[in-house]
């Protein structure tokens, strides 16, 4: 089955290499030997290799800006950079707004928040017609009351409109937990990933998948959903396989399972969205370490 979906006028293709969303120490622990400015900017290197490998887009075409706003403010509420991530959202909502017509939105992030902005437009478009898939190692089901930081581990909590209230109150609707489910789950942190039964999402790990998208497919078609929308978090991939993400998650779906799952989920309804996000290209950044400052560069 094909995956190809429309590249046309219709969709609009938002590139933003937001990093202000991941833990700073989080970062520096998971890119050892790396200065930790440069490590934690390593999401911008991966959403300019997105733009490089992949086709020309026949849509318009939107970059969020990402330098509003203090990335060093610390942490309040969970959430570091808050009005980075602040301006970054508003940015982001506003470059939707400035393409109504667009009825497909394609991201490229920069870390898994890049998802919230499209995904909730896109609900306040469709309603209840669109359901979400969200191919993750991880829940990113936090709330500034687990331990963990980050507003990209709190993602999809922000899509249910859970979670921190300034954020969520700019988002322009959010998704009840039974158009979600969760897809290659096999990695967590036990406080945050309580929310997933208690808010009701469906999860899939990866051997649920491995062999057939039938069980998701089986969900997919009881939402009564016409219209999906897929992030896919590349960490989801085994990184026995490759080491795509920012962390290294070994057990994950293969590359081809991951195919077929997209393929299978556009094959049974419309793909509105689509985000990949968590980019890391480590040989790159190591090679833009040791080619910074020398003369004529």
């Amino acid at each position: 089955m094909s995956i190809t979906g429309p590249n046309s006028t219709t969709t609009l293709r938002l590139v933003w290499p937001q990093w202000q969303g991941a833990d700073a120490a989080n970062v520096a622990e998971l890119l050892p030997g790396i200065e930790i400015d440069r490590a934690r900017r390593a999401y911008t290197v991966g959403t300019k290799v997105l733009q490089a490998i992949l086709p020309e887009h026949a849509g318009p075409t939107r970059i969020v800006p990402i330098d509003g706003g203090d990335p060093d403010e610390g942490s309040t509420g969970g959430i570091e950079s808050r009005s980075a991530i602040r301006a970054g959202l508003r940015a982001a909502l506003e470059a939707i707004e400035s393409c109504p017509g667009a009825e497909r939105i394609c991201t490229l992030g920069g870390e898994c928040s890049v998802s919230v902005a499209p995904f909730t437009s896109l609900a306040a478009r469709y309603g209840d017609d669109l359901a979400i898939v969200w191919l993750d190692a991880h829940p990113d089901v936090d709330t500034p009351d687990t331990g963990y930081d980050g507003w990209h581990a709190m993602a999809v909590s922000a899509l249910l409109g859970r979670g921190d209230p300034e954020l969520v109150g700019m988002l322009p609707a959010t998704v009840d937990a039974s158009r979600v489910a969760l897809a290659g789950l096999h990695d967590w942190v036990e406080d945050a990933y309580a929310h997933v039964g208690e808010w009701g999402l469906s999860s899939f790990g990866p051997d649920d998948l491995r062999d057939s998208t039938r069980p998701l497919l089986d969900w997919l078609a009881s939402t009564g959903a016409h219209r999906v929308a897929i992030h896919l978090d590349v960490d989801v991939v085994d990184s026995d396989e490759v080491v795509l993400g920012l962390g290294q998650v070994p057990g994950g779906l293969t590359g081809a399972q991951v195919r077929r799952v997209i393929g299978d989920l556009a094959g049974a309804a419309d793909v509105v969205g689509l985000t990949v996000a968590e980019f890391i290209p480590r040989s790159v950044i190591r090679l833009q370490t040791m080619l910074a400052g020398l003369p004529l560069l």
